[in-house]
């Protein structure tokens, strides 16, 4: 395909409680032998960051996580951010508040970071909360695709965060007709303007990979391959 690196979920054999010492070393032995990065580290949750079911077995599963990804070399666990709770919302907003400080201080000591996914909620939104956090490892994943199907402009929403995304993910999205609201597609064949998008990325000096993502397809391996064929167009760091 031409990419620079993969992103690959920390699940199965590459569990962060499975893959002791031996094999993190052959798995970066690996890489290097297909001169790939490791883009970032997607972490499968079952139940989000505000939930208060199993909260410390989910902060230490993501902690292990982000350690994993310190040590394969990417340095960025990508978790999705759930809606920022509004002040009503008190058990979730102490739910979360302990979970994003906790992983904080975790990635402050390791030199690992989490990149939270964001969509939800738009970019002033979850840059303002993020802020009242005193740690310089919660950061962000961009999402165009996820932004569009929650209403907020992709665009708009990576120009205000200098210095908060640390990786991309490249997916698209457009209507899919009257009843069925927006629906992710094929990498350029949805509403997001690549062209512009990727020129305010590198305003804001984003310098990491765009990872292409394809969630919904019969044939995702070749959507994937497409859309880095296309991303290329634009820019050098495809994943």
């Amino acid at each position: 395909m031409g990419a620079g690196g993969i992103q690959v979920d920390a699940a199965g054999d590459l569990a962060a409680n499975r893959l002791g010492e031996t094999g993190r070393r052959e798995f970066k032995n690996l890489l290097r032998s297909y001169n790939l990065d490791l883009a970032a580290l997607n972490v499968p949750l079952r139940h989000g960051l505000d939930v208060a079911e199993h909260q410390q077995q989910r902060i230490e599963h993501i902690q292990q996580a982000m350690q994993l990804a310190f040590d394969l070399g990417a340095r960025k666990a990508v978790v999705p951010l759930p809606k920022v709770p509004d002040e009503q919302d008190v058990l979730r907003a102490r739910v979360l508040r302990e979970s994003l400080t906790a992983f904080g201080s975790f990635g402050d000591r390791t030199g690992s970071m989490l990149a939270l996914e964001f969509g939800l909620d738009p970019a002033d939104k979850v840059k303002a909360y993020l802020s009242t956090f005193d740690t310089g490892s919660l950061r962000l994943t961009y999402d165009p695709a996820n932004l569009l199907m929650h209403g907020h402009d992709p665009l708009a929403n990576v120009a205000p965060l200098p210095g908060w995304i640390v990786h991309v993910h490249a997916r698209d999205a457009r209507s899919a007709g009257l009843t069925r609201g927006l629906q992710e597609v094929a990498l350029g064949a949805g509403d997001v303007d690549w062209l512009a998008l990727t020129a305010t990325l590198q305003v804001i000096e984003f310098d990491g990979f765009l990872t292409v993502e394809r969630e919904q397809s019969d044939n995702r391996l070749a959507d994937v391959a497409a859309g880095v064929k296309f991303l290329r167009r634009f820019t050098a760091s495809i994943g």
